[in-house]
């Protein structure tokens, strides 16, 4: 039954006594009511101590170790001062609002700690009457204690390097999938329209880009003349014959001519179409930047496009690194793997991995295998990322060599290098640079500052002896150890006919000696026979 309650509060924490509480009753309607009311709830509970916080980076501090489960040294000296530790004669259960706290002060004080339904209920009552049981407090106190409490600590939450925040890299590529699916639409609106005036320039200017531009330095095609030619090379990128095939086609073109509030608006939307695909420039550079600063391994291994993708599409790096390597090689398949379980047929070899390189390269027989190995491989390098408090492309460029190594595997054969010893490697120039920036002399011949990766002994089987009392020679134990031959099926019947032979002729001499025996038995007893007579 609880005897105390333990009220944490963005003021401080309060200790109640509980005085008259009932499981079963506690259950019922009237009973549920009664706590809504403070003159019935205030004669189930009193107040025996409250100890407020002195400075708000300690309530901080306190709130941070209850949501984690953590026993507070504040917390502990309040309860040892308060709770009499429980005894043979007198017990003490104190209800606590979560499970975690509670079993942190049962280890810790040797206090039962009780965080089922009715202790729920005491909580629930003293922190809706919390400004009346608390006394010295007032009503918009604790309101205010708590929006401050709340805001510092979302903020000590939120609070991590401002350069390596992934949100921006989620936003940034959803927005540069957006911009390539709006200029291939415009870019194909400004052909068409202007491709009424100027048809002709559609075959000589294939690129959308060039075509805008292009389109918005021509304007009317009948202005076009030798004067202009230079300025239009410069817009393709010097190519004076392709400047001059566009003013022979402006010449003899086949388009109508247009009217100047129509030429005014093409040319405005031609504005616009430049505009948007140089800002959808400058955003890749920008994604480049942020990749490379926020998952620089895994850019290194797959490239920006792909790493974003990645990224947005498990909602942050973090969620990225936690994903086993099977989720990351299906991720961006989802609709075909549910349909492959639904329908019992083949599940994806791959989602958004299939954009790499990687995969184009590798054969149709391997495409899958690549796929898994580039997968476990990406799961490392978003680890390294997230868990770094450095992040480098050193190790991302050492993924990408396995990869490679592992293709060429599949090509000719060569063995492939170790993961560990490959990330052994990393490690070691990473410590040789740290050593060239702090002036330290460090012997390298013991092996690298950081850990390293070492393969664990394998554990010998243990061999069962049938009997305890059989000599074993070394030489037998040497053949047992050694590796099993495996024969075939001609070669164990051999063995069988060769064992039940040998088993023949161990019961024929048998037989014989016995026969022998009772030969020469019978011999004696002659000879004794006639040696009595």
């Amino acid at each position: 039954m609880v005897t105390h309650a333990l009220f944490e509060s963005a003021s401080g924490y309060a200790i109640f006594e509980v005085k008259l509480i009932e499981e079963i009753g506690s259950k019922t309607a009237v009973a549920q009511e009664s706590i809504k009311d403070l003159g019935k709830f205030g004669k189930m509970v009193s107040l025996q101590s409250f100890i407020p916080f002195k400075s708000a980076a300690q309530a901080l501090e306190n709130i941070n170790d209850v949501s984690e489960g953590v026993l507070n040294d504040y917390l502990k000296d309040l309860l040892e001062l308060n709770l009499v530790k429980p005894s043979k004669k007198s017990s003490v259960v104190l209800a606590v609002a979560d499970a975690n706290l509670g079993s942190a002060i049962r280890d810790t004080l040797d206090i039962k700690a009780d965080a089922s339904e009715t202790a729920q209920d005491i909580i629930r009552g003293i922190r809706l009457h919390a400004s009346k049981l608390l006394k010295g407090l007032e009503t918009d106190d604790l309101k205010k204690a708590q929006l401050g409490l709340g805001h510092s600590y979302s903020r000590a939450k939120l609070k991590f390097n401002v350069n390596r925040i992934d949100n921006m890299i989620i936003q940034a590529i959803a927005l540069l999938d957006q911009l390539d699916k709006d200029v291939n639409l415009f870019s194909m609106r400004i052909r068409e329209w202007y491709g009424y005036h100027f048809p002709e320039l559609v075959r000589l200017v294939p690129d959308n880009y060039l075509y805008a531009r292009v389109a918005q330095f021509i304007g009317d095609k009948d202005v076009l003349d030798e004067e202009k030619l230079p300025d239009l090379a410069t817009i393709l990128a010097d190519d004076n014959t392709l400047a001059q095939n566009i003013l022979d086609a402006a010449r003899g073109s086949m388009g109508s001519s247009l009217s100047e509030i129509d030429m005014l608006n093409i040319n405005a939307f031609a504005t616009r179409v430049v505009s948007i695909a140089e800002y959808r420039k400058s955003l890749v550079d920008y994604l480049v930047e942020k990749m490379n600063l926020v998952a620089p391994s895994l850019t290194a291994l797959l490239g920006e496009r792909i790493g974003a993708r990645l990224i947005s599409h498990a909602g942050s790096l973090t969620n990225l690194s936690k994903y086993p390597a099977s989720t990351v090689q299906i991720l961006g398949a989802e609709k075909a793997l549910f349909r492959a379980l639904k329908t019992k047929g083949n599940t994806p070899k791959y989602g958004l991995l299939y954009h790499s390189t990687f995969i184009g390269r590798a054969g149709p027989k391997h495409k899958g295998r690549i796929s898994r190995f580039l997968a476990n491989k990406c799961s490392i390098a978003s680890r390294i990322d997230c868990y770094s408090d450095n992040p480098t492309s050193k190790f991302g460029d050492a993924l990408r060599a396995q990869v490679e190594e592992r293709l060429n595997f599949f090509e000719t054969g060569a063995a492939p290098s170790k993961n560990a010893d490959a990330m052994r490697k990393v490690l070691a120039d990473l410590a040789l640079e740290d050593d060239e920036d702090e002036d330290d002399d460090v012997d390298m011949e013991d092996g690298p500052v950081l850990t390293t990766l070492e393969p664990s002994p394998k554990k010998e089987k243990k061999r069962k002896r049938k009997s305890d009392a059989m000599d074993v020679d070394e030489d037998e134990e040497e053949e047992q150890t050694s590796k099993k031959v495996k024969l075939s099926k001609e070669e164990k019947k051999a063995l069988k006919k060769a064992k039940k032979e040998l088993k023949k002729a161990e019961a024929v001499d048998d037989d014989d000696e016995s026969s022998k025996k009772d030969k020469k038995g019978k011999k004696e007893k002659k000879d004794k026979k006639k040696s009595k007579e």
